[in-house]
Parts: structure tokens; sequence; C-alpha cells
């Protein structure tokens, strides 16, 4: 019988094209679009212009675009770094809800890389094909877990979805790509100590997982072996890095789940954790609650959203704490309506009057035993006159079950370029990213798309 590791590399070698349905072909473009687009996005986050200068001093090469404002020329590996970096800088990039993994960060920055440092063109569909495959391994190693995370798993699990697309591109054999995923092992690092005090080097980790993804397919290439069971060996990533995990039931729904499908979009630039929330809020203003007559309001939910984003809002909070933080974000949206990119600025974080609004409100944790539920969620508004007022969800907006529509999707896109690179140049980058990606199929050249999104080729 074939080991898992050997299923997996079976699947990511072999797939083709014509293997895949036209509905996930679709969603793999729609999630290229929003990847690329937070991507930019990224290109104006606070520390950005930080980290491109300590990327600049880590060795010369010129194979690969950063994008957006500022873009320039890096090694393959150092690109994915910084692109990774934005594209999960802001919390805005999409998810694997089941599987707690963000799988288009580490993937999409590695991959990108790696096609433009690529002396053959890679086509559309040979791009579909790896991003398919890749999210298919990095999600489902996420599914395979059913106890709590611990490590930072959209970091390592895209490493090894990274690596696996990475591995198809260079044509490698079953052994190289064994290798090369034995070395994405050795690489694996980051851990929720970061989500814990609400620090940028989160996306940090992302930005690593990217890199090694390069790194680690130059080592097969040069004939290095690495571990060749590196996933669930006796030392595998998911034996070491995780408590509870069971690879088998995954590696036989290849060909018949395809988990790009499965993946959501952040209509909201903050954590995961705290879009429901956003929503029941919403829904609780439709029903007359107010900034001015709320007295106490609770969000009652699974242990998770309690746990990433149940935190204390605090005096000089650092943008990375506030994305994470619910008191603050639901006060945002009971004064604004909504959370947008610009609420993170200096005075909005230390604004007296969200701040005491923010005092009246809790998460409290419903005992879910599902260590990776989100849902469902309830919203408890108590306002000044005593009226009991409530709200609840099964399914966060953005998931499969309530999905953006296209008019929504285009307009998240639109509105990351103009705070990424501008409204002056926005309109024209992302009318031709959008024609590409839409007809992704039929484009020969995809480091095309790379180019575009570092301001080339206007």
């Amino acid at each position: 019988m074939a080991s898992n590791i050997d299923l997996i590399v079976k699947h990511g070698l072999h797939t083709q094209f014509g293997d895949i349905p036209v509905d996930v072909v679709e969603k793999v473009k729609t999630f290229l679009l929003d990847s690329f687009g937070v991507g930019i996005a990224g290109a104006s986050a606070s520390i950005t212009s930080i980290v491109r200068s300590c990327v600049g001093g880590w060795g010369v090469g010129y194979d690969a675009h950063t994008w957006g404002r500022g873009a320039s020329l890096q090694s393959a590996a150092n690109a994915a770094f910084v692109n990774a970096f934005q594209i999960h800088c802001q919390e805005y990039d999409c998810v694997h809800e089941p599987a707690v993994v963000h799988p288009m960060a580490v993937i999409l920055a590695a991959v990108m890389a790696e096609i433009e440092a690529s002396k053959k063109s890679v086509n559309g569909k040979d791009l579909i094909v790896a991003i398919v495959i890749a999210v298919d391994l990095a999600a489902g190693l996420g599914v395979a877990v059913s106890s709590p995370i611990r490590f930072f798993r959209p970091a390592n699990a895209g490493l090894f979805g990274a690596v696996l697309a990475i591995s198809r591109l260079r044509s490698f054999s079953p052994i190289e790509t064994k290798s090369a995923l034995g070395h994405a092992l050795a690489f694996c690092s980051g851990t929720m100590q970061a989500h814990v005090e609400g620090l940028p080097s989160l996306a940090l980790q992302v930005a690593n997982g990217a890199r090694s993804a390069v790194m680690a397919a130059d080592l097969a290439s040069a004939g290095i072996q690495g571990a060749q069971d590196s996933l669930d060996g006796p030392y595998g990533y998911l034996t070491l890095f995780e408590e509870e995990a069971d690879l088998g039931p995954v590696v036989q729904t290849f060909q018949k789940v395809w988990r790009i499908a499965e993946v959501s979009h952040k209509p909201f630039p903050t954590g995961r954790a705290a879009h429901g929330g956003i929503v029941l809020i919403q829904k609780l203003m439709q029903q007359g609650v107010t900034a001015e007559n709320l007295e106490t309001l609770k969000l009652v939910a699974p242990p998770i959203i309690h746990r990433l984003v149940g935190r204390p809002i605090q005096n000089d909070m650092s943008v990375s704490y506030a994305r994470l933080c619910f008191q603050y974000l639901g006060a945002v949206t009971l004064k604004k309506g909504k959370v947008g990119l610009d609420d993170y600025s200096r005075p909005a974080l230390s604004d007296a009057e969200t701040f005491a609004l923010a005092k009246r409100i809790s998460v409290i944790d419903d005992g879910t035993p599902n260590p990776a539920a989100f849902t469902p969620q309830v919203a408890e508004a108590v306002l000044t006159d005593g009226q009991l007022i409530n709200a609840d969800i099964s399914s966060l907006y953005g998931s499969p079950a309530s999905p953006l529509d296209r008019q929504a999707c285009l307009l998240k896109f639109k509105t990351c370029l103009k705070f990424g690179i501008g409204e002056e140049t926005a309109e024209s980058v992302a009318a031709k990213l959008i024609e590409r990606i839409s007809n992704l199929e039929t484009v020969k050249d995809t480091s095309q798309l790379s180019r575009l999104a570092a301001g080339k080729d206007i």
C-alpha cells in the first residue's frame, strides 16, 4: 500500500488541468485576484518599508518583482518573502476555516516568484493546477488535525503546499519532490506566541514560509536529499507540530474534494475570528442598536473566537494587536458600520470615544468542543433603556455557505489597489489584472501577473 507522502506526491505531480472541475477553476481565479489585491494593498502597510529595507540586505538578485508601491527586483526567495508578508500583514487574505490556514499567502508569493525566476514560460493552466494541488496539501494538513492550533499553521502548512507546487513546476521526480518537502520540514518554524501578543511577526512567519519554499526546492534541485517521510513520519510535521492528526482520510479525498473550493474570503481587514461579530453588530444596528444607546454587548461564540480575538483593548495598541481585538473592531463597526483598511491609523487607535465604547463589549466562550469551529455565534445587546436585542449567524460572510458575490469581490480588489498604489494608477492595473485572471486559461506567460502587480507593463 502506498504511503501518505507517496499519494500526496502522486497527486501533486500527476494532476492535470482536465481533472479539475470548471467551478473549481473559477475559485482559483477568484482567490488569485483577491490575493493579488491584498498583496498590493500590503505595500502601504505600516511596517512594509522596514521589511523591504531588511530584505534588501539579504543578498543580491534580480529574478522576481515585489508588488505595489515601491516595487523592486529581488532574488526569487526574497521577493517571495516580501510578497507573502504583504499578502498577510493586514489580515485581509483568504482563509480555509476548517483547516485554520491562510492558503494563498505563502503559496501565491512563492509560486509567482518561482514563475518569474524560471527560464521557461508557465501558462495559465499550469498555474491553476499548481495552485490547486498546493492548496489541497496546505489545507489538507490543517483538516487532518483535531486538536487546537499551537504552531502557526498558515506559515508551515503553506510552506509544504508551496513546495509541492514548485516541485511540479520544476518537473521534479517523486524522490526530488519528497526531498524538497523534507527540506521544508527542516525550515518549519513559527508559533502562535506572536498571535497572543498581537505582533507583526505573524506575517513575517508567513513570509519566511514563502522564502523557505523556494530555498527547499533549490536544495532539492541541487541534488541534496531531504527527509523522505516529512509529514507523518515518526518525527514528521504532523507528529511534532500537532497533537492529534490523521492524514490518511485526507489523502483519500484527492480528486474528489478540491480544497480551494472550501476557501473563504475576508470581507474585512481583521482576523477571521472577528468577522462573525462584525456582521452581527451590523445586524444589531439594523434593529436600532447604536453607539449612543448601547449599554453592553456580548459576543457568544466558539472557543477559537475568544482565543483569537477576545483580547482586551489597550492604550497604545499596535496595529497588529488592534486587528485581533474584537473590542476595538466592534466599537469601530458601531461607529462606522464596518471596518476598513483606513481604521488602523494612530489617531483611530487612540480615539477616546472608541476606547470607551469598546469597554462595553465582551467575547464569551460558548464551550463548543470543536477547536476549529467559527460558528454558531450570537450577539446580545443590552440598551440603555433595558431593552435586549439579539442576532445570530450559522456561517461567516465570505465563506462558501455565504459567499461574496462578484461585485463585492471586485469592489474589495479595487479598494485594495487604491490603498496600495494610489487611485491614479489603480484603475489601469486593476483592469488589466481582472482581464488576465478572468481569462487565465488563455494566458501563455503568467509572469506578467507579477509584473502588473509591480506596476510594470502598464
